[in-house]
């Protein structure tokens, strides 16, 4: 039985899909100097077309898995599993940066706030744009979506804002430092503690589509808990969980060898520099991003918000932390002030945000409003 419930994960898909991500990893690094900007306009254009096409196959795996998971654990856990996996990974990379040669002093502020944008308007105005044109109003749970972005409000304002109005050009200062790394960390842990706890039940769909997680309830009709869950399908939660950490690797590590090729051709085009940082985080985002729009395509509307919102609080909570944390040990400037234009169109995200997703239901007009602030982030970026 063990050996079905393996081959019946590790499918040959599976295993063509690490092959083909790991392989075009291990042949970027071992190419060296081959593939160093500047280079001729065929050859550029055929690896970045290689790249992103090797990145979207281990996309749709990455998906399928972190699918698999949330049916057998349903929601928060499942889309938790997705989130953390890939923040984690961004988070790491950020530190490496830091860590390498060079000045990085802004990439944590540019990182973070194109992924704020990217997650809040771009990926939540497709996903509502796409469902509400099939299922029309949909209804989120209130109470988890506030409390997500009662927790985006403030850790986004102490992240971005306030080093503006305390800090020293942009920056914090030392004694200020240490205190915002004790409260962005301890809120952000008692918000997993709650959610993974006594308030899972306010991450649920209030409409739930399908059933989930009801067998072996004893005929009570209600979810199992994950406690039990965990116990009884612990090999197969553990194989799914190994499968979609190892096929998010070669996406996030891919994008990052990318890196410099996207700079060399954008720098041809006459493209500006912030492109590059947003690409790469919407490719970082890709897997987590096609889930939500497949999500609330089947009417879905919490899970969007789960995988969302959620993946932006760990975002925020878990890199502004460490970068602080890095800075601090290396001496390092950490500038994390933003500009008034991009706090302006944050405010604005978030006031748009808060708004819909308090009503009873959210629409296509919803995700129509989001899409729209998405524009005008592109047009302050080319500005």
């Amino acid at each position: 039985m063990n050996t079905t419930l393996t081959r019946s994960i590790i499918t040959p898909t599976a295993v063509i899909r690490l092959a083909l991500g790991w392989g075009t990893f291990l042949l970027l690094a071992l190419s060296g100097s081959l593939l160093e900007p500047p280079l001729p306009g065929w050859l550029l254009l055929t690896a970045l077309l290689v790249i992103i096409a090797v990145i979207l196959l281990c996309a749709f795996g990455v998906v399928h898995e972190a699918e698999q998971l949330a049916r057998r654990m349903g929601d928060p856990y499942g889309s938790l599993v997705l989130t953390l996996s890939i923040v984690m990974i961004e988070v790491i990379l950020i530190s490496a940066v830091m860590l390498g040669p060079g000045e990085h002093a802004t990439i944590a502020r540019d990182s973070v706030m194109a992924v704020s944008m990217i997650i809040l308007n771009l990926v939540i105005g497709i996903s509502l744009l796409a469902g509400g044109m099939k299922h029309g109003a949909m209804a989120p749970n209130r109470t988890g979506t506030s409390a997500y972005l009662v927790m985006l409000l403030v850790l986004l304002s102490l992240a971005f804002a306030l080093p503006g109005f305390i800090g020293a050009q942009g920056t914090f200062t030392a004694g200020q430092r240490w205190p915002l790394v004790v409260l962005t960390l301890g809120l952000y842990a008692f918000f997993l503690f709650r959610q993974m706890g006594a308030q899972a039940g306010d991450f649920t769909e209030v409409q739930p589509v399908r059933p989930m997680n009801r067998e072996d309830a004893g005929g009570s009709g209600g979810p199992t808990p994950i406690k039990r869950i965990l116990a009884e399908h612990r090999k197969e939660i553990g194989l799914r969980l190994g499968l979609l950490v190892i096929t998010v690797l070669p996406i996030v590590l891919l994008s990052h060898d990318m890196a410099s090729l996207l700079d060399d051709g954008l720098d041809r085009v006459g493209a500006p520099v912030a492109l590059s940082g947003i690409l790469i985080a919407m490719i970082v985002f890709l897997p987590e991003s096609i889930t939500s729009v497949r999500a609330a395509l089947q009417g879905e509307i919490q899970r969007v918000s789960n995988l969302c919102h959620g993946a932006l609080v760990s975002t925020v909570g878990l890199t502004i932390p460490v970068v602080l944390l890095i800075g601090a040990f290396t001496g390092q400037s950490v500038v994390l002030a933003e500009s008034p234009v991009n706090l302006m169109l944050l405010a604005i995200t978030l006031m748009v945000s808060v708004a819909g997703f308090s009503a009873k239901k959210v629409t296509a007009m919803h995700g129509a409003a989001h899409l729209a602030l998405f524009a005008v982030y592109g047009m302050v970026v080319f500005a």
